[in-house]
């Protein structure tokens, strides 16, 4: 039975994909992540010495995390077993568990649990090995693309290190692709490969520092190439962009990546940089964002960071909005272009943004007192005898269709929010507001 698990292992191994055959067994073989597994670092000497606590290794997508497990695996004298929270579930859990406590009793022998894609674990089953790891019974090394602070639970965070890993640089990515066509056992050695220099440089950029996807396009390109007349593969640019279809972008419509994104969009936005601010838009839209998101993000921005400066850039960026939902992408991503850059040129101005929140504040903190009589309309002979209404100067029988009066409670009486800044259409706001009130002093409440 042993002689039949082996040789389906091996022919399972022959037949994986160049990025699970090339992934390696020592930090001899690593590339990348120098600033956590390079030599004299902590995390690698932890590794080496298997003393390692709980880690969660958190990256983009090709960085190494599931690697970096591998190489523990190999080099730990601990029992290893990895699941992935995929397709695994609480009795899997519970089943590395009862394999772990085994371990312990009859070899004596500690157990580290290797959960890839940790964040699709819900509460209940991070909960399911909360226990565990505290008590020590697991050694838990989690795997994640997403940010531990929202999709790990706290307890089990507390109890494990985060290590950040970064997107592979070209040089990396050279390093391990030359590594695949040279190696005859497990890459691509035996077919005699050979590629042009546009052919390496269109395959590192739109690998976008993912290593899987870097060596799985290899691989197919590999044998997309034929053989020539001397038995040689070459691979120009052209089998290169065959096999590689559509750039493998750095985007997560749920995770951080989104967060990211759209705070460097809005950011640009607000520094008045269209060309910034163009590629921000652009990265979100083909990485396949929803345009509607973008939208209302862009028509917020209207009021909060242009308002009153100018007026109009909540018109365009609503004019957007029906546009993009109206003919829907990709003819929409032009509309939202044009709100792009008009928002990005325009004045700018937060006047309306404090002036709420300062609003908000006093309405939440503050007394809030009965409107003043005389601004109440006296819709009753009741009302009108209990004084609603009463010494309400009309603003359209005075000049200039202004009188001064109060129209605040007592308690705010004076209170000013909204303070105009000197930027576009807000500049001639404030003069209309000095002519009408005059130097008005600000009032705390």
């Amino acid at each position: 039975m042993t002689l039949f698990q082996d040789a389906a292992d091996k022919l399972v191994q022959r037949e994986a994909p160049l990025a699970t055959r090339m992934r390696p067994h020592n930090f001899d073989e690593f590339v990348g992540q120098e600033h956590i597994v390079g030599p004299g670092r902590a995390l690698r000497k932890a590794i080496e010495s298997d003393q390692l606590p709980s880690i969660i290794l958190w990256g983009p997508p090709g960085s190494g995390k599931t690697t970096l497990a591998h190489v523990v695996a190999s080099i730990t004298r601990a029992h290893f077993i990895s699941v992935s929270a995929v397709h695994a579930g609480v009795a899997d859990l519970r089943h590395a568990v009862d394999e772990a406590q085994e371990q312990r009793r009859m070899y004596g022998k500690k157990t580290i649990l290797f959960i890839d894609e940790i964040h699709r674990f819900n509460k209940s089953q991070q909960d399911a090995i909360l226990p565990y790891v505290e008590n020590g019974e697991l050694t838990l090394i989690g795997a994640t693309t997403e940010n531990p602070s929202f999709e790990v639970n706290s307890p089990l965070l507390s109890r494990s290190r985060v290590f950040v890993l970064k997107a592979l640089d070209d040089a990396h990515l050279e390093t391990i692709l030359k590594r695949a066509l040279q190696d005859t056992e497990r890459g691509l050695g035996k077919l005699n490969v050979e590629m042009d220099g546009a052919a390496w440089k269109h395959l590192l950029v739109m690998s976008n520092g993912d290593a899987r996807t870097a060596l799985n396009a290899l691989e197919m390109a590999a044998f997309a190439a034929q053989p020539e007349a001397d038995g040689k593969r070459r691979i120009s640019l052209a089998v290169v962009e065959d096999a590689m279809q559509k750039r493998a972008l750095l985007y997560d419509r749920a995770g951080d990546q989104h967060y990211d994104t759209i705070s460097a969009l809005h950011k640009s936005l607000r520094g008045s940089d269209p060309d910034a601010s163009l590629y921000w838009l652009g990265r979100m839209l083909e990485a396949g964002e929803d345009p509607l998101y973008v939208a209302r993000r862009l028509v917020r921005f209207a009021s909060e960071d242009v308002g009153m400066a100018d007026p109009q850039a909540l018109v365009v960026a609503m004019a957007a909005q029906q546009a993009v939902h109206f003919i829907g992408l990709p003819e929409g991503a032009l509309a939202l272009a044009q709100v792009v850059v008009y928002l990005a040129t325009a004045p700018k101005s937060n006047s309306l943004y404090t002036a709420y929140s300062q609003v908000q504040e006093d309405v939440n903190k503050t007394r809030n007192d009965p409107v003043p009589l005389h601004i109440r309309n006296p819709v009753t002979p009741l009302m009108k005898g209990l004084g609603y209404g009463k010494d309400y100067k009309y603003p359209h029988e005075f000049e200039g269709h202004f009188v001064e009066e109060d129209y605040l409670p007592p308690s705010l009486k004076g209170r000013r929010y909204y303070q105009p800044g000197d930027q576009g259409f807000e500049k001639e706001v404030a003069e209309r507001i000095r002519r009408w009130w005059g130097e008005r002093k600000q009032r705390s409440p």
